[in-house]
């Protein structure tokens, strides 16, 4: 059992619904498309998805929100993840219900129905706020916040509040630590801008550190879905952009609960609104990658699941997607200790032969035993991460041994590369491959580049140069 405070998730519970089929015709009767329907799915929506999201790690979460006897209300209560506890307000009326229409894992229509306005708050909010690690708020413009605005303003200048805003809900409390608006929210909260508006980033970050001026917020953590996320702070100064670390293909509904969530159990942890905004974009788009609130393991009780790792990024699951698909896998390894024009020719020709490559890259270990004391200059998650960050390169592979034999025959591609220092028959990996039908290549290679020489160019520049005399 955990010993932490836990996460209070505040807000507008909503009841989402996914009627998924397929269409391949229009009605006889109206120039609209028939889907042929294959299954509905129900979970949790707004301030509930928000809610379950936040327990992933294993973190204790207590949702506060508006429930009534309703099936809707009941439909929600059932589905949370074992890990939140309810705090219910009285609902005048029946919680809302948001139906999309899929074909092919596309929408079509969504449909809203039901709605209420909540009861007034008891003392078992005031104390379940009052005793939060940190709070979130999840307001989607159905007013649970403003019924239990009072004792969310005592609670803001004490433990850290995420507000992630509705342009129909009530401002945020002054002393929100961040405030986490979309791009299309922001311009509708702003006056004067319109629904279209300027689009550049000069124009967002100036939206940004208007509103967190003049909601007196923290910071205001605007999502520009692929382009990432605008961190802005009252009275302008320079912005921090962070990117998404890679494009998450996938169902984006939920992508904005996931990144609010993950940034207050963030700032929960104690860590600074730069390191939470950070980690909350790789956890929405990691969640982005696995299916987003689709994704039946979400809501599967107990919800202990650290955040998912996309597939893309993992090597041994890029490559079954890969081969699944029909495609060549292809790999390439070394120690690439400093990264040269000589490594970034070969990386761009071996991306080009196939359909994905996979860096396969040695350890510190490996490399110390290889290449002599010293070595390697940078440091296994340095060389990793340099790699990644390459647009050639699909993911990477660490491997212990003198040769990644054992790591190939995980993996299993299709070509194996190396520069053309090597030949064919003196590949110990050549005869590895063809254990599975797999064919090494050796690619040209840009002469005079290479670790070692660059090493000691580098001692040489270092060493004093006497006087003349001297």
């Amino acid at each position: 059992m955990s010993t932490r405070q836990p996460l209070v998730v505040v807000g507008d519970a909503l009841l989402d619904e996914d009627i998924e089929g397929v269409s391949s015709r229009l009605a006889p009767d109206a120039p609209a498309p028939v889907v042929d329907v294959t299954g509905d799915r129900h979970r949790p929506g707004g301030a509930g998805l928000a809610a379950a999201l936040a327990t992933r790690g294993g973190r204790d979460v207590v949702l506060v929100t508006a429930l009534g006897e309703d099936p809707a209300s009941e439909a929600v209560r059932r589905a949370l993840p074992g890990r939140v506890r309810l705090v219910e307000l009285p609902l005048n009326g029946t919680l809302p219900v948001k139906t999309r229409v899929l074909a092919g894992g596309r929408p079509l229509v969504r449909i809203d129905r039901g709605g209420g306005a909540p009861g007034e708050p008891d003392d078992v909010v005031r104390d379940t706020l009052a005793h939060a690690q940190a709070v979130l708020v999840a307001d989607y413009g159905r007013h649970t916040a403003d019924a239990v605005r009072e004792h969310l303003a005592a609670v803001a200048p004490k433990v850290p509040v995420v507000w992630d805003p509705h342009p129909r809900g009530g401002v945020p409390v002054a002393g929100a630590r961040i405030v986490t608006p979309n791009a299309a929210e922001t311009r509708a909260l702003r006056p004067g801008d319109g629904p279209a508006g300027d689009e550049s980033l000069r124009a967002y970050a100036e939206r940004g550190a208007e509103l967190a001026e003049r909601w007196r917020a923290a910071a205001v953590a605007v999502t520009l879905g692929e382009r990432g996320v605008l961190l802005t702070r009252p009275g302008g100064g320079t912005p921090m952009l962070v990117p998404a670390p890679y494009r998450a293909e996938g169902d984006a509904c939920g992508a904005g609960d996931c990144f609010a969530a993950a940034t207050a159990a963030a700032l929960a942890d104690g860590a600074l609104p730069e390191e939470a905004v950070e980690r909350a974009v790789a956890e929405a788009a990691a969640f982005v990658a696995s299916g987003g609130a689709g994704n039946p393991a979400l809501w599967r009780a107990p919800s202990d699941a650290s955040p998912a790792r996309a597939p893309e990024t993992d090597p041994f699951a890029l490559a079954e997607i890969v081969r699944s698909r029909g495609g060549t896998v292809v790999a390439t390894g070394g120690c690439f200790d400093l990264l040269h024009a000589g490594h970034v020719g070969l990386l761009e020709s071996a991306r080009r032969i196939g359909d994905c490559l996979i860096v396969c890259v040695n350890s510190d270990e490996s490399v110390g035993r290889l290449k002599g004391p010293g070595r390697p200059l940078n440091h296994e998650a340095d060389r990793v991460r340099v790699l990644a960050g390459l647009g050639s390169v699909d993911a990477v592979a660490v491997f212990d041994g003198d040769t990644p034999a054992e790591l190939l025959t995980r993996l299993r591609p299709d070509v194996w590369v190396k520069g053309g220092d090597y030949t064919a028959e003196e590949l110990p990996e050549a005869g590895v491959l063809r254990s599975w039908g797999g064919q090494a290549v050796v690619l040209p290679y840009l002469d005079g580049r290479s670790t070692t020489l660059l090493a000691r160019r580098a001692a040489l520049a270092a060493v004093p140069v006497r006087p003349p005399g001297g």
